[in-house]
């Protein structure tokens, strides 16, 4: 019996709905006053100056690294049918550029209606305008399945542009300026870019991973170049306008993005496998998969305390000994399901001790400015969750405790500008807030806080996934 083909891979959602909501959690936490593994590293407390000095990560360091790598992974799901469908590649390389340049004006949109770029002070006016502004940027890119006429989609999109340029025209901020593209959503601008280059290099190397490899050493070749004191390619960089949204500096992320698409490939093949259903999907246990899952999520916590408390060499027997026992577990497997975890997890070990090898260079690993240790250790982890997520949710079908990660993840633009433009100024102009000043004092408390208004945040994405209401960008 031939396996159904499944478009999507739950695992994979899962990983995307924790990395947008940690984004989001972070920076709901109390500045100044908690330990400095709850910030990022660089700008540690209490007055989270930038010291681009002080080497080691964080979890919040996790958040946007993991995101980046759940969009390469998502490539080969969401181009492979256009591929498949589209007689013409020029089109698709057309749908691609409009992604890119879709993702672009929302990260200028939604920095320009965030309440506190509006007025830092936020008064009552200011939070129901980033309100208004909110119902505008929804008509613009969200998808009603409910809304069967396309001339009431347009009118509904018309009307959000409507909005959302009038708004462009009459604003002024505090400082005096008014709409100007060099004010973004650096998150945002930085997946436009690599969404637009990330997807053409899987095009043209979708037949043969090695030549996105070869990519990365020439991208590897370039940033040494740059780097070098003197460089030409310095002095011709410093030519290129600033105020460009396509900046090739944003690119340094692809070596975190590329490194999914592999991984994408590995699931979606899997996915489109026939297999005999009579033949034994893994030669382990139930609970002999949880352990495994279990011991792959807790590599993520102990390299972030080696690398923030500095042991190195540690960290490196640890990691050299732990890849060795998980090779050894799935060395000689053949059943399809844990032919896939080992085929993923190889690539997660080479990742991660290749960045685990490569901390001491360019000064240890950091997430600014962003090292070469921290491209590699952070796609190494996110594999190990991936494959976790993958095991329980994929493998066992446990969707229980998952299922507002799973939304979330298909759902992540809409899960960001709620968390930014719409939950935050709701809360102020509610009751909510002072309720939960007044309970929830304390630095520790105040993460609870964040906790709180992040699980409101997944709820109500998840019921607008649930209804089919996407965000599409």
């Amino acid at each position: 019996m031939n396996k159904e083909i499944v478009t999507r891979s739950l695992g994979l959602d899962a990983l995307r709905g924790f990395a947008i909501l940690t984004m989001i959690l972070s920076s709901r936490i109390p500045f100044g006053v908690l330990p400095g593994w709850m910030y990022h590293v660089q700008v540690p407390p209490p007055l989270h100056k930038f010291n681009p000095a002080i080497a080691g990560i964080s979890w919040v360091d996790l958040v946007f690294p993991f995101f980046l790598f759940s969009m390469g992974a998502a490539f080969p799901f969401a181009l492979s049918k256009r591929l498949k469908n589209d007689s013409s590649n020029l089109k698709i390389y057309l749908q691609i550029l409009w992604r890119g340049i879709l993702l672009a004006f929302f990260a200028v949109t939604i920095q320009h209606m965030r309440p506190h770029v509006i007025n830092p002070d936020q008064p009552t006016e200011t939070l129901l305008l980033a309100v208004i502004l909110f119902l505008f940027l929804f008509l613009i890119f969200a998808k009603f399945p409910f809304i069967i006429s396309k001339n009431i989609n347009y009118l509904l999109k018309g009307i959000g542009l409507a909005g959302t340029f009038t708004f462009f025209y009459l604003i002024e901020y505090p400082d005096g300026t008014g709409f100007s593209l060099r004010r973004f959503d650096i998150i945002i601008l930085v997946l436009a870019n690599v969404a637009l280059v990330g997807s053409i290099v899987w095009i043209l190397t979708q037949k043969n991973i090695y030549y996105r490899l070869i990519f990365l050493v020439f991208c590897f070749a370039i940033r040494l170049i740059f780097n070098t004191e003197g460089s030409w390619l310095a002095q011709a960089a410093s030519y290129y306008p600033s105020w460009m949204l396509f900046q090739p500096y944003f690119l340094k992320y692809l070596f975190i993005v590329i490194p999914g698409t592999i991984i994408g490939d590995l699931i979606y093949q899997w996915n489109k496998e026939a297999i005999n259903e009579n033949e034994p999907k893994s030669e382990f246990s139930e609970r002999g998969l949880v352990i495994i899952s279990i011991i792959l999520l807790l590599i993520i916590p102990i390299n972030l305390f080696a690398f923030y408390d500095r042991f190195i060499f540690e960290l490196l027997v640890f990691n050299v000994s732990i890849s060795f026992l998980l090779y050894k577990i799935f060395q000689r497997t053949k059943a399809v399901n844990d032919l896939l975890i080992k085929k993923i997890l190889l690539w997660g070990i080479f990742w991660l001790l290749l960045g685990t090898l490569l901390e001491p260079f360019e000064g240890g690993i950091k997430k600014d400015h962003s090292t070469m240790s921290y491209y590699f250790v952070t796609t190494g982890l996110a594999i190990f969750m991936l494959t976790s997520f993958t095991i329980i949710i994929d493998f066992l079908k446990v969707k229980r405790g998952f299922k507002l990660l799973i939304t979330n993840g298909q759902n992540p633009m809409l899960a960001y500008a709620v968390g930014t433009n719409l939950l935050t100024p709701l809360v102020m102009l509610s009751s909510i807030d002072p309720l939960l000043r007044s309970v929830l004092s304390t630095p520790w408390l105040g993460v609870i806080k964040g906790i709180i208004v992040t699980y409101i945040l997944a709820v109500i994405v998840h019921l607008f996934t649930k209804y089919k209401i996407f965000w599409r960008t």
